[in-house]
């Protein structure tokens, strides 16, 4: 009796806990974009695909859309794919690139009709409360291209944007490893201005307590870093200084890609950075945007006095003994002379 209760208590639990974020949602106006990011080997596509399923099962169907060219297949069906506009090796061929630079110049050409994107995703937005973007494997070539950029900020200008960065824990278990990880996740919050939040993937294999315990205790991050007799040691603890302001606000996860599990965490962690993106982020991008806007409109009114003075000082003296009427004979025409009828 004692175990049929306990199962009771669990299942109401579970379903709560459904109907709260299925509360959540519908009273979110705008869908959320997610943009998924890390390492080679991280997970990213399959926590893409496991989290398609995840919502199918809530009911809760995403929009998906693929920004990497170069992936030969993914598991999971695409709303938007970039391989169906642009082909990866076609452009490697076309332009003599290496793999890398075929990626970037792929996404450029892809973000010149990402106009066409936001129109897909306005239609849908009614359908879909979550847009998840996967993309490339060589995570600099998307955070530190144009295409990146564009990308980013066009979704951020629109829609409550959060940013997915995913780490693989195993790799991570070095200090070292971990503090490489943790710069980049530093350095693209800087560069991009937009929620974050830290997916601790692959726990089904390896525990996460140990990185969690890093962020929150630097204590225990330098006596892990103290076991490392190379001169990286000195490098990480003057680092380690330097991050724990970022530790504070960062939300943290720990999920498995094959598993599933932590997903009612990672979605919930989704729409408090969606509440502090419409909070705090969003006034700073209306404003980052009305400044420009000013940059924008003084250049002009610059450009335009300056060619107003250029003009004045381009018009030549009048010269009375040189003026005369002018008859037909002193036009310079080309073949015979035409009426013109409008």
């Amino acid at each position: 009796m004692e175990v049929d209760q306990e199962s009771k208590t669990t299942e109401t639990m579970q379903s709560d806990s459904t109907q709260n974020i299925n509360q959540t949602i519908l009273n979110t106006e705008q869908p959320i974009c997610v943009i998924t990011l890390g390492m080679a080997g991280s997970g990213k596509s399959s926590l893409i695909s496991k989290l398609i399923t995840y919502l199918y099962g809530k009911n809760m169907p995403p929009y998906v859309v693929n920004c990497d060219p170069a992936c030969l297949n993914t598991d999971y069906l695409c709303n938007v794919d970039i391989r169906d506009t642009i082909h990866y090796k076609n452009v490697m061929q076309k332009y003599g690139l290496g793999p890398n630079g075929s990626i970037i110049t792929s996404l450029n050409l892809f973000v010149t009709n990402f106009d066409q994107v936001i129109g897909l995703i306005d239609k849908r937005k009614e359908q879909h409360k979550y847009v998840l973007f996967d993309t490339p494997g060589q995570v600099e070539v998307f955070t530190w291209s144009a295409s990146g950029s564009i990308i980013t900020e066009a979704l951020a200008s629109k829609y409550p944007t959060v940013i997915l960065f995913v780490i693989d824990t195993v790799r991570s278990h070095n200090p070292t490893t971990f503090m490489s990880n943790m710069l980049y996740a530093c350095s693209i919050v800087y560069k991009y201005k937009l929620p974050m939040i830290v997916a601790l993937n692959k726990n089904d294999v390896i525990d996460t307590k140990f990185a969690i315990e890093w962020m929150q205790n630097s204590e225990i991050f330098e006596a892990a870093i103290n076991k490392d007799p190379t001169y990286m040691a000195c490098l990480n603890q003057a680092l380690t200084s330097a991050l724990d302001i970022f530790y504070q606000d960062l939300p943290v996860v720990s999920i498995s890609a094959k598993t599933g599990q932590g997903f009612d965490n990672l979605i919930a962690s989704i729409h408090t950075a969606a509440k502090d993106y419409e909070e705090n982020y969003r006034p700073e991008i209306e404003r980052r945007k009305q400044e420009e806007q000013v940059r924008q409109l003084n250049r002009e009114t610059n450009d335009l006095k300056l060619n107003e003075d250029n003009a004045e000082d381009n018009v030549p003296e009048r010269n009375d003994s040189l003026a005369k009427p002018n008859n037909d004979e002193d036009l310079i025409t080309f073949g015979p002379k035409k009426s013109f009828e409008f």
